[in-house]
């Protein structure tokens, strides 16, 4: 690895461990609760000990101030009111993430539908452009599309996240399978770090925090979770319960008493 792709991704992960909070949503929903006032919420989850956001690109152009957290530059989108929304299209590069001063880029890839070469080839591309600039790769691969039955089968998730290793990214953001042994297959079938999505708002917090801790106890890297945490009563109070659990290993019930 170049010495400079690992000074940035020591910018967005602590000691090896990644808290971060995806907020390019707008693209996709809309300006939906929590990131209306988006960096009025930078700001809340950088207090908490999140150590990076992902953004797009005019969000990060727009910065008001220069924020205490790793920037994450996402390079691909889709909008529910397309006429194909698993396809994700590249809208940035690597050579605009160093000009604006991003730490890493992440791109998402929806495998197992009918545009999936498509997103593979942008995949493949990317990585080697990220090589050139030493900027660290982000792969967000999820099992979604016409030829997926259950998107959290451990066989389907260990294939999408090896995807992502074999075509060069530095650290693949996948589903969480449900459980740490379902899980620890995932980890083990790739040979890069692997961070766990949030998916969809949760039910209760706790259900949040037992799926951090369960994918820590299978060895992922650490969670990238967006609704879960922008969404929140309180997002800086949920970072901290989060951080709790990455970098420190509590309990899912001492990270609750974070939350009071």
């Amino acid at each position: 690895m170049k010495a400079w792709k690992g000074i940035r991704l020591s910018r967005i992960t602590r000691e090896g461990k990644m808290l971060c909070v995806p907020m390019d949503h707008g693209v996709t929903s809309g300006p939906i609760e929590g990131i209306v006032e988006i960096y009025e919420t930078i700001k809340k989850v950088s207090r908490g000990g999140a150590t990076a956001v992902i953004l797009h690109k005019g969000i990060l152009r727009n910065m008001p101030e220069i924020p205490r957290i790793g920037l994450i530059m996402h390079v691909s989108a889709s909008t529910s009111l397309g006429p194909y929304p698993n396809l994700k299209v590249l809208v940035g590069g690597v050579e605009e993430a160093v000009r604006i001063g991003a730490d890493a880029v992440s791109a998402h890839v929806n495998v197992g539908n009918r545009e999936e070469p498509r997103m593979l080839e942008d995949l493949g591309l990317l990585a080697d452009e990220c090589d050139e600039w030493g900027m660290p790769l982000i792969a967000m691969m999820y099992p979604r599309g016409e030829k997926v039955e259950d998107p959290m089968d451990p066989e389907v998730v260990a294939h999408a996240a090896r995807i992502g290793a074999e075509l060069g990214a530095d650290l693949v953001k996948t589903v969480y399978t449900g459980d740490p042994d379902t899980f620890k297959r995932v980890v083990k079938g790739c040979p890069v770090p692997v961070v766990i999505a949030g998916g969809p708002k949760a039910n209760s917090d706790r259900e949040v925090l037992e799926m951090a801790k369960g994918a820590m106890e299978a060895g992922a890297a650490g969670v990238t979770f967006g609704r879960n945490v922008f969404q929140h009563r309180d997002p800086e109070a949920m970072t901290r319960a989060l951080a709790k659990i990455v970098f420190e290993g509590a309990s899912v019930d001492e990270a609750l008493g974070v939350l009071g």
